[in-house]
C-alpha cells in the first residue's frame, strides 16, 4: 500500500508489473507460496500455475532466494528512487538551491542501499558474500564478459555497476540542488541498467537447460525465477515476446521433460532491448 500513498504513484515501472501479474503483491505471492510449498497462480494467469507442492525443494529454494532479491528488493530499490523524486517535488523544508534537500537525498540513498545490500561492506567493489542486485551484476558480468570500464572483460567491477554508481551520484547531486525534473531520466537509465542482470540471468539458464549444457532442476528453477523478475518489463514492450519467454522458461516444464528453445527465448529478449533501454553490448 505504501506504493500508492505518494504523489507520483502508481509508479511507472511498478505499474508494468501490476499490469502483467494482476496482483499488487505479486512478489509476496510468489515467495510465500514457495516457502509454504503451496500452489499459486497470478491473477492474470500469466507465468504459471506454479505448484510448489509438487515442484521439489530446488524450485522452492530458488524461487524464495531469487524471488526475494530480484523481485522484491529490485522493485523496492526503484521505489526509493521514485520516492526521492516525490520528496523533491513536495519538499517543505530545506528546499532551496543552497540546501541539501535532506529528505529526497535520504530516500535516494536508501535506494542505493537496497540495491547494494549491507553484506557488500565498505571496500570498493564490495565483497563476494553480497546477496542483492549489485552482487548479481558482478556474477553475471563474469559469465558474459561484461566486466570492466568498457564492459568487455571477464574480471573487475561490472560495467553495469560502474555506470549505475555514476548515475547514483548524479541523481544525488541533482536532488541536492532541487532539480527534481532532471532526476526522472536518471531513474529511467538506472532501471534500464538494473534490468541487464535479470536479462543475463534469464539467458544464462535458458542456455544451460535449452542446450543441454547443464540440465538440473535447480537451474530450471533459476531460469523460471529470473524470467519472472523481468517478464513484466518485456511484456510492456512486446506481449508476444513475453509470451515466448514465459512459454520456454516457466515452472513445471523441466519436470515434464520439456526444455526451452534457447534461440527462441534469446531472440524474444533481444527484440525488446531497444525498448528496455539496453543493448547487446550491455
Amino acid at each position: 500500500t505504501t506504493l500508492f500513498r505518494s504523489p507520483g504513484c502508481p509508479y511507472k515501472h511498478y505499474s508494468m508489473f501490476y499490469d502483467y501479474y494482476g496482483d499488487f503483491n505479486y512478489a509476496d505471492k510468489w515467495v510465500s507460496a514457495a516457502l509454504a510449498g503451496e500452489e499459486m497462480s497470478f491473477s492474470s494467469g500469466k507465468h504459471g500455475p506454479n505448484d510448489f507442492s509438487a515442484l521439489g525443494d530446488s524450485a522452492r529454494v530458488e524461487a524464495t532466494k531469487k524471488g526475494t532479491a530480484y523481485m522484491h528488493v529490485w522493485m523496492y530499490a526503484v521505489r526509493e528512487f521514485e520516492d526521492a523524486i516525490d520528496d523533491c517535488h513536495t519538499c517543505e523544508s530545506e528546499c532551496n538551491e543552497f540546501s541539501v534537500n535532506s529528505g529526497s537525498v535520504h530516500a535516494w540513498d536508501e535506494g542505493v542501499a537496497f540495491y547494494t545490500g549491507s553484506l557488500e561492506g565498505e571496500e570498493a567493489g564490495g565483497a563476494s558474500g553480497g546477496k542483492m542486485v549489485y552482487r548479481l551484476a558482478e556474477k553475471r558480468c563474469q559469465n558474459f564478459g561484461t566486466c570492466g570500464l568498457h564492459g568487455d572483460s571477464l574480471s573487475g567491477t561490472s560495467y553495469v555497476n560502474h555506470e549505475l554508481f555514476e548515475l547514483f551520484a548524479e541523481g544525488a547531486r541533482l536532488l541536492e540542488r532541487g532539480e527534481c525534473a532532471s532526476v526522472r531520466p536518471v531513474v529511467d537509465s538506472i532501471v534500464s541498467l538494473m534490468t541487464v542482470p535479470l536479462v543475463q540471468g534469464s539467458l544464462r539458464y535458458a542456455w544451460k537447460i535449452g542446450t543441454g549444457a547443464d540440465r538440473s532442476q535447480k537451474n530450471a528453477a533459476e531460469g523460471a525465477t529470473f524470467s519472472a523478475a523481468v517478464l513484466p518489463l518485456v511484456h510492456y514492450c512486446n506481449p508476444a515476446a513475453a509470451e515466448t519467454v514465459s512459454s520456454q522458461m516457466k515452472f513445471g516444464l523441466y519436470d515434464a521433460g520439456t526444455y526451452p528453445d534457447f534461440a527462441s527465448a534469446k531472440g524474444a529478449l533481444e527484440e525488446v532491448y531497444p525498448c528496455l533501454g539496453i543493448t547487446c553490448a550491455h
